[in-house]
């Protein structure tokens, strides 16, 4: 392996960061990605505080994950090959009330889902 992907990480979407035009501002590249799921979840909408990222986006809720434990609870997206670099400017997009966790998806990968903590 080497030490490029050794460095890469996985990041699983299933809002904005799905979007070209978000990929291109945040990352300055369109990112390559391969549709997976995360079983157990669901998804909601949610009402962000942070007022920087509203506005920025045009609205106050956004996408979330809702831990079910129902293996039925199915949500769709797109894992991306991230840089270490790049995750932290993900980091710096998402809201402020967003965490990134580590959690496994359909296919058995391991990937950072960003989450809202209440």
């Amino acid at each position: 392996m080497s030490s490029d992907q050794a460095s890469t990480e996985r990041l699983f979407s299933y809002g904005t960061l799905q979007d070209a035009a978000v990929q291109l501002r945040i990352f300055g590249r369109e990112l390559a990605g391969e549709p997976d799921t995360l079983t157990n979840h669901q998804m909601i909408m949610s009402a962000t505080s942070d007022d920087v990222f509203a506005a920025e986006t045009g609205a106050r809720s956004h996408r979330n994950l809702r831990s079910t434990g129902v293996i039925s609870d199915v949500v769709e997206g797109t894992v991306f090959a991230l840089t270490q670099d790049e995750l932290e400017r993900a980091d710096s997009y998402e809201p402020t009330d967003y965490r990134r966790v580590l959690l496994t998806l359909h296919s058995g990968t391991n990937a950072w889902v960003y989450i809202k903590v209440s």
